[in-house]
């Protein structure tokens, strides 16, 4: 089967988690590579937002693919890493960001409205998120980024949707992250703040990981932006 960029490779359908019924938000979790959905449902169990009412938590599941920088070995994957100095998978991204868009539209399409509606990812998913959330055609409600980076930095000014230029956007990394090293990190939020982004920014003592600390700030973050 041959697949153009526009088309998402095939995956499992997504995890669903709801904070009570009759959601008034969302919040799309994507996971790193290696991981599923499953990944951070533990963590958005910890999160406190009942002041902003009921939402919907939904965890989509990459394809499983062969990634290069791990020997060809088929895991869990939004797009394939070639390593460092290599080309960027651009097909693999844009395949992704589509199942992303997918995802918005049929949480759109179930009554939540785009500015009701946040991005978020971890690593790979990090990556997702900034990819999509950027180039939505819709304002969102915030794009989250957690130990990640910002792919296709070269395309983002050209591809880049006006409707999310005020989008919050919250960013954070390990000082000690030695999978995405914390100067790409720091490139990417420079490369957004250049472009205009309200970046908000947060470094945490950890490796490639997640900490309370965070835990706590990003729900903060999310009670600003889905505040009513």
């Amino acid at each position: 089967m041959t697949l153009s960029p526009a088309q998402p490779l095939p995956s499992l359908p997504p995890i669903e988690l709801e904070s009570g019924p009759h959601p008034t938000a969302t919040m799309i979790v994507i996971h790193g590579l290696g991981a599923d959905g499953n990944d951070f449902v533990p963590i958005a169990k910890q999160l406190d937002l009942s002041s902003v009412g009921p939402v919907r938590f939904v965890f989509p599941n990459a394809p499983v693919m062969p990634v290069t920088i791990n020997g060809g070995y088929p895991m869990p994957a939004w797009y394939d890493i070639a390593g460092p100095g290599r080309p960027e998978d651009d097909a693999g991204l844009r395949r992704s960001q589509a199942a992303i868009e997918a995802l918005i539209a049929r949480e759109k399409a179930r009554g939540i409205p785009a500015n009701r509606i946040v991005v978020a990812g971890f690593s790979q998913g990090c990556a997702m998120a900034l990819l999509t959330g950027v180039r939505h055609a819709e304002r969102l409600a915030g794009i989250v980024g957690l130990s990640g980076y910002l792919p296709l930095a070269g395309t983002t000014a050209a591809e880049r949707h006006p409707a999310n230029q005020d989008t919050p956007v919250f960013l954070a990394h390990g000082s000690r992250d030695g999978v995405v090293v914390p100067a790409r990190a720091a490139a990417s939020r420079e490369a957004l703040t250049a472009l205009g982004y309200a970046v908000e920014w947060h470094e945490y003592p950890m490796e490639h990981s997640v900490c309370m600390e965070e835990i706590a700030d990003i729900e903060a973050f999310l009670l600003r932006v889905l505040a009513a």
